[in-house]
């Protein structure tokens, strides 16, 4: 195993395998995904920022098993800021009473030693946590478009239109992500008013309000035999226990796609045309940022 150390903001850290290809099918290897990674840093650490992170990790590239893991790495620096998150109630796992230690991000540090260890994905809670690890109430709430085949990302745009003024109604800003997998996420910033079940509740009420007026488009139904043809309103994320995979983080698919927020002209533009609007790469990501900053920030 090939080793070097790394100096990242004052930290020594051991980087392992950089030639390992980690997508074959564009060759791209752990060194283009740790240098995309530290590029991407200043629009990526404001998503990661007091959330807990949980990982899903390739260690062989996406053509082998992959694994999530919440709990911060056996082993990990004593410098990795954690957060020890009870799961009692709706926040982690499922089985009351166990006591998760997620690690945190706040710097690129922390980034590149998860991401040495084949973090390709990382998710994130709708919640920050205080600098004691004590969760907050959610900040932002997220809507989740899931086509249903032969539905598709056009379809995605087409019904992100009609959440967005369902959003507005309530005098909340909608935020497109393409998800770098199939659909399209929506976000919206919270006062922080609503608890994790409050904001699973109104996201769930303007899901069932559009499968009410759009039978034939849209379904928030879970049960996956209601989706063929409709794009499914995930409200579920919301919950407490629940992630969304972070915006301007990689997808472990064939190529190296990635979270990426739009801007509502190109949605526009993808409503109801299959070439209107793709997932895109990681090169593709990185030109977005250099020429628009984050979008999140900026609309």
């Amino acid at each position: 195993m090939t080793e070097i150390r790394a100096e990242v903001d004052g930290r020594t850290l051991r980087i392992s395998n950089l030639d390992k290809v980690m997508y074959p099918a564009t060759g791209t290897t752990k060194g283009e995904v740790l240098n995309y990674y530290a590029q991407v840093a200043p629009v990526l650490l404001p998503h990661l920022a007091d959330r807990a992170v949980t990982r899903i990790r390739w260690p062989h590239g996406v053509q082998g098993n992959s694994f999530f893991e919440k709990n911060a790495p056996a082993g990990a620096p004593s410098w990795l800021r954690t957060a020890k998150v009870p799961t009692t109630g709706s926040r982690g796992s499922s089985r009351n009473g166990d006591e998760l230690v997620f690690p945190v991000v706040d710097g690129l540090a922390a980034l590149t030693y998860l991401v040495n260890l084949a973090s390709l994905e990382l998710h994130v809670h709708q919640w920050t946590v205080t600098r004691t690890g004590r969760p907050r109430n959610p900040d932002r709430l997220v809507i989740d478009l899931d086509p249903g085949e032969p539905a598709g990302l056009a379809e995605c745009c087409e019904i992100a239109l009609l959440v967005r003024e369902k959003l507005a109604e309530r005098d909340l800003e909608a935020l497109p992500v393409t998800s770098g997998s199939k659909g399209l996420h929506l976000y919206a910033a919270l006062p922080g008013d609503l608890d994790p079940e409050g904001t699973t509740g109104l996201a769930k009420e303007i899901g069932e309000e559009l499968q009410a007026e759009q039978p034939k488009l849209v379904t928030a139904v879970m049960t996956k035999s209601r989706r063929s043809g409709k794009v499914f309103l995930d409200w579920s994320q919301n919950a407490g226990s629940k992630t969304t995979i972070s915006p301007y983080s990689l997808r472990g698919k064939e190529k190296p796609y990635v979270a990426t927020p739009r801007t509502w002209e190109e949605i526009e533009a993808g409503a109801g045309d299959p070439l209107g609007v793709e997932q895109c790469r990681f090169e593709e990501v990185l030109e977005r940022v250099s020429e628009l900053g984050d979008l999140f920030s900026t609309q």
